[in-house]
Order: structure tokens, then sequence, then C-alpha cells
């Protein structure tokens, strides 16, 4: 594993840490699958006494397969979803932590998108509710997290319940401007990103993986010098950047790596996550 930084030391095995993880790219391969390498680390560890916490932009419904893979309701660890909007403890299956969409912005949003000719879709328990036509952009999403897919009629009137995120989707050789647009008109109201070239994210304002880990740990009472995150993407940075130890995987953006602690030498195909497991667990 090639360091990036001369000042990280592996503390002491015996005290017990938190292990952060993304999922696609990272905690999966290709194929969005766990390893049995790596499955089997990740639950020694936890039987060890040390805890892990799922870390997505992923609906709650959409981690519950990788969690229940992972034992983490035996275990007691963590799910934080929607890129920080909401933490749950999957064993007693509290929300110890969220950060819902402002209601006021459901309609502005809606008339965004159909008048741009946008796809438009939000999260209801096992279900993504779609605001407009349903696109293959929504199909995908639906299929990624195990989630039924409809659309409503009345979007702005059906959504009366709380909401962790909203979810643009638009042709990629657009979807950059949307993006753009979205994000300066929303400065300092809501978060507005792109995790994939046709997926535009809103979140509610402030909200990141980074922000929500530094809330749980003051609930549970962890150190954040007793965390290590690993991770891929652009959502990741923050929380990696936060973290004792950061740690990018082989595979992960190169801005990712530059603000990363250590980085894989293997990648999310070869279980790279067992570098980190290994020198710091």
């Amino acid at each position: 594993m090639e360091n990036q930084k001369t000042d990280i030391t592996v503390r002491d095995n015996m005290k017990r840490k938190v292990l952060i993880l993304d999922i696609d790219g990272t905690l999966t391969n290709s194929e969005k699958e766990i390893t049995p390498k790596t499955l089997e680390a990740l639950l020694d560890i936890q039987k060890q006494g040390h805890t892990i916490i799922i870390a997505s932009g992923r609906p709650t419904h959409g981690v519950k397969r990788i969690s229940d893979l992972l034992q983490l309701e035996r275990y007691g660890g963590y799910v934080l979803c929607f890129n920080g909007g909401r933490i749950t403890n999957v064993n007693t299956k509290e929300v110890v932590y969220q950060k819902c969409f402002p209601k006021e912005y459901i309609a502005p949003l809606y008339e965004y998108a159909t008048v741009h000719d946008m796809g438009l879709v939000t999260y209801e328990e096992d279900t993504v509710i779609a605001a407009t036509r349903i696109d293959e952009h929504m199909e995908f999403e639906a299929r990624l997290n195990y989630m039924n897919l409809k659309k409503v009629d009345d979007f702005v009137s059906y959504v009366d319940f709380d909401v962790n995120k909203c979810l643009f989707t638009a042709p990629i050789d657009t979807a950059f401007n949307f993006e753009k647009e979205l994000a300066e008109k929303y400065t300092g109201l809501l978060s507005v990103y792109r995790s994939e070239p046709f997926f535009i994210e809103v979140m509610p304002p402030g909200v990141d993986k980074a922000a929500s880990l530094e809330h749980l740990f003051r609930i549970i009472g962890i150190d954040r010098e007793d965390t290590v995150a690993c991770g891929d993407g652009f959502n990741d940075m923050s929380m990696i950047r936060y973290a004792g130890v950061g740690a990018a995987m082989a595979n992960a953006q190169e801005e990712v790596k530059k603000v990363a602690d250590v980085v894989t030498e293997k990648s999310n195909d070869e279980d790279g996550l067992l570098e980190v497991i290994e020198t710091y667990f």
C-alpha cells in the first residue's frame, strides 16, 4: 500500500476502532459483490470488537443486502445513507441522525425538471418515486438498490413524508450544465452535485459523509483518531479527509487519491480493501 504521508501510524490493535466503508467501487467489486476473502476479513474484525459503518449515497433500503451480508445487526454496526442524510443503528433500527430536505423546494425542483425535460425521483421506504416519466436511469437506480419504481401523478402533493434526497436524471451531454445551473441557483440553500454522469443529486444544505460521521461519533463516543475511512469517489473525499486514516482505493478518482493518507496497491476487483484491514486492524 502506497503511503502518501509519513505521519500515519498503526494504533493499538486492542483498542476499539471504526472502519467506514463506501460501497460501490470500494467494498464491492465491479459485479457489485463482496468477495469471500473481504467478507471473511470484515466479519473477523467485528468479532474482535471493532465497528463497521457503511457510508453510501444509496437509500437505506438499497444498503440492506450489504448490511445483512456483513451481519451489522448482530455486531452493532451503522448505516449512513443518502451521503449522510440519515444514519441508522442496524441493531436497534433507530435513526440516530437525520437531516431532511426542505419541503418548500419540492415544487420548484419539480418545475425545473418539467421545464428542462429531466427526470426527477425521490425515495419512500422500498420504492423509488418518479415525478416524471420513467427513464432508463431511474430503472438503473431502482435495480441497483433492489427497490420498486413507481410513477405518481401529483409529485408535489404526494411527497408529504421526510425526504433525504432528490435525484435528477439527464443526458450525459447536458447534465453538467444542469448541475452547474442548479448549484448556482441554490447556493447555500441546497447541496447539488453529480454522482454519475447522468445523475444530479440534490441534498439538504451541509450534508456530506464527514459532517454526519462527526454527529455519530459524538453520540457513540468515538474519537476520529480511531477511525479509518475507505472510498473511491468524489462524495467520499470529505470522510477520507476527516477520518484518522483516509484510504483511497487504487481504482479511485485521482482527486480522491490526492486527499487520502494512503492508497491501496490493489483495486476493488483485487480485494484491495484487505490491505487496509491487515494494516490498521
